[in-house]
């Protein structure tokens, strides 16, 4: 999976900082979530290969290898 990048490396940065500000811990999964989200409402954009996890397919998930039988 590649691994996106934010168009404007400036904008990204004061997202950052005003995460960094607004919650105790960062980085953390909330601190990152928050600054993405302000990053895009300034009118951010991301690059790179697109990692959002795909959506299983209609009809529930399917495992790689079948359950093992017992006999």
């Amino acid at each position: 999976m590649g691994k996106s990048k934010p168009k404007n490396p400036s904008l990204w940065s004061r997202a950052k900082a005003a995460a960094k500000k607004k919650f105790k811990v960062y980085p953390s999964a909330y601190a990152n979530a928050w600054a993405s989200k302000w990053y895009k409402s300034k009118g951010g954009t991301w690059g790179g290969a697109d990692n959002r996890v795909k959506k299983a397919e209609k009809g529930g998930f399917s495992m790689e290898k079948g359950p093992s039988s017992i006999d």
